[in-house]
């Protein structure tokens, strides 16, 4: 429990495909080296940027399985094995731990929603198996996991702490209470850590501008890095122009880390909107960039597949 509060930055991993519309693990393992080099302290495997919710279970464990094989004496392996459905996040949380994911991220089910007693039991009966983050994004669930909810979970002792993208007074307010926090919106990461007293962030900026992040959630050099975080701010904004992964996939395919393979419903950006990002882009050196060839691509570049 130690090593992952000390996590002060954790990527959510971007999971690349083939032309064919299967993971491409050669360029997986490729993108970790990148994170493992910049010093990020742990990823999230089949999270939102990952696209858990567009891979099979046996995809999702097979990656969890293949980065604790290849990458857990370097990196924390967390693995997205949350659902909406009880049972199904059960199952998948064992198969994760069976398998040897250092914790586990859930969320409470979106869609088919439940009343916060719902939740409550939902969140017990998957945090009995091992350590996990819970994840509060509203946005995407619908329902706004509020101290309410948190602070009993809180007492639980495979509870790791809140990826939080309820903002900054939410943060303080629970690191007051002794709740670690983990900023989930990356704009906001930089005040979150060294303001509010954040445990650090699950980013997705850092999949493309990782020694960066890694700059921005230490807590050395602050004058500078106030600086640098002013700088890369509308880069993170401009990444969650269209619902994440759309920004994220695309800007890796501008730089050429990963093939250009979209699997629907994802499309890639709009050409106005790949003008904007590299713009921003290009005011980042090629050597704090995933990728080492930067271009705005035509429309026919990019492929889809299912």
């Amino acid at each position: 429990m130690k090593r992952l509060k000390a996590a002060s930055l954790i990527t959510a991993i971007k999971t690349p495909y083939t032309a064919k519309g299967e993971v491409c693990l050669k360029t997986y393992d490729a993108l970790i080296e990148k994170q493992i080099a910049a010093g990020v302290d742990g990823i999230v495997v089949g999270g939102t940027t990952g696209e858990g919710h567009l891979l099979s279970w046996e995809e999702h464990l097979m990656l969890i399985a293949h980065c604790v094989h290849n990458f857990s004496d370097k990196l924390i392996i967390v693995g997205n094995t949350g659902s909406n459905n009880t049972r199904e996040a059960i199952k998948a949380t064992e198969n994760g731990f069976a398998i040897g994911m250092d914790a586990a991220l859930q969320i409470n089910p979106y869609y088919g929603r439940t009343s916060l007693k719902g939740v409550n039991e939902h969140f017990k009966r998957v945090l009995d198996i091992g350590p996990a983050f819970i994840y509060n994004v509203p946005g995407r669930t619908g329902q706004d996991l509020t101290p309410e909810v948190i602070e009993p979970l809180s007492t639980h002792k495979n509870f790791i702490g809140v990826k939080e993208c309820g903002g900054n007074d939410r943060i303080a307010y629970y690191e007051k209470q002794g709740i670690a926090c983990w900023s989930g919106n990356d704009d906001e990461s930089y005040t979150g850590r060294h303001e509010h007293g954040s445990h650090g962030v699950i980013s997705v900026s850092s999949n493309i501008i990782p020694g960066i992040m890694r700059q921005l959630m230490d807590k050395d050099n602050l004058a500078q890095t106030a600086a640098l975080n002013e700088k890369v701010k509308g880069l993170m904004q401009w990444l969650f122009c269209e619902p994440n992964p759309i920004a994220i996939n695309t800007a890796l395919m501008m730089t050429d880390a990963v093939p250009k393979n979209f699997r629907l419903p994802y499309q890639a950006l709009t050409l106005t909107q790949r003008e904007q990002g590299f713009e921003l882009l290009k005011t980042i050196e090629t050597k704090d960039l995933v990728g080492d060839n930067l271009s705005l691509l035509e429309d026919s570049d990019f492929n889809y597949c299912i």
